[in-house]
């Protein structure tokens, strides 16, 4: 097999952990793996990778300070050679750089899997489709390359972060682009930070009404201290939450001891907004995608579950 290199992601010199799950997905491709970091003043960042990765390529520049699309595209082909396999995080940068990076690469492109091994020059890919009911098996003929975007939560993360791998600069090449970086603009802060919770009663469409919120409510309070109510962006979008409490990649990202997932159908949208801890998923659908990634997965329905469960914590 080809070589394989990971693109990886950070946000103010903190390295993305999906970062741990891209390594697993690389080597389940091929021995031959590199890290791509780009960036400004990335040298950090760059050190933390060769904790993971055995080969990192830096490409430290000043146009690569913001992650526009365009940009990083030209940077890494810069160092990437013809018939590469080239793995993002499947994310929203993701989808905006990875589908032109393949066709710059004539090479085949597999969005959003949430499987991935080699056989010879074969990269066997899976996919859901219909919200998650059905996997599809594609089966890509990398021997010109391939341009994969991994679903997050799909691998298992190897945290143990000896690789004692090597850093090697490279440069950057002709960065001129049509797009112009204008500004960051923050979200408006809310009453309630998700992001530094213990434990989330996190909520999705299960929940049905408005009014039936107060049942997660009610359970966060039996759980105590540091539990909170958060959601996914439906819940968000019907305005039954604010912007604060919604989990995923265009909202927040959390980090609990425990994510209580009630309702929710586990789009790779809101999995990209939890990075790490145990998760409990309960959905009345047995093919909810939540189920593939949750540590413990209830089949039920939350508004006859929540209640029993909120008054079974009180009887303690």
């Amino acid at each position: 097999m080809a070589q394989v290199f990971a693109y990886l992601v950070h946000t103010d010199g903190v390295l993305d952990d999906s970062a741990m799950e891209l390594v697993v997905a690389a080597k389940a491709v091929g021995d031959d793996v590199t890290a791509i970091v780009t960036g400004s003043g990335i040298d950090a960042v760059a050190d933390e990778a060769a904790k993971i990765f055995p080969k990192v390529i830096k490409i430290d520049d000043a146009a690569l300070a913001y992650p526009n699309a365009e940009v990083v595209r030209k940077a890494l082909l810069n160092v990437i050679p013809a018939g590469s396999i080239v793995i993002f995080a499947n994310n929203t940068f993701a989808m905006d750089c990875a589908p032109g990076l393949s066709v710059k690469m004539d090479a085949a492109y597999v969005s959003d899997i949430i499987g991935l091994e080699a056989d010879g020059t074969i990269l066997k890919t899976v996919r859901q489709e219909f919200g998650g009911e059905v996997n599809t098996h594609v089966d890509v003929d990398a021997s010109n390359g391939a341009v994969v975007a991994l679903r997050p939560g799909t691998f298992a993360a190897d945290e143990s972060k000896s690789a004692g791998g090597s850093v090697e600069a490279a440069a950057a090449g002709d960065l001129s682009a049509k797009r112009k970086f204008i500004e960051i603009v923050e979200p408006e802060a809310g009453d309630v930070d998700i992001t530094k919770a213990d434990l989330l009663v996190s909520i999705g469409r299960g929940i049905e009404d408005e009014d039936n919120i107060e049942i997660a409510h009610e359970l966060a309070e039996a759980l105590g201290a540091g539990a909170e109510v958060s959601c996914s962006r439906p819940i968000v979008d019907a305005k039954w939450l604010e912007p604060s409490r919604q989990v995923g990649t265009s909202g927040c990202t959390v980090k609990p001891k425990v994510y209580l997932a009630c309702g929710i159908s586990g789009s790779f949208q809101h999995l990209g907004g939890i990075k790490g801890g145990f998760m409990i998923a309960i959905n009345k659908s047995e093919n909810a995608p939540i189920f593939q990634v949750a540590d413990v997965g209830i089949v039920a329905d939350i508004l006859e579950f929540l209640p029993e469960l909120t008054e079974a914590v009180n009887d303690l």
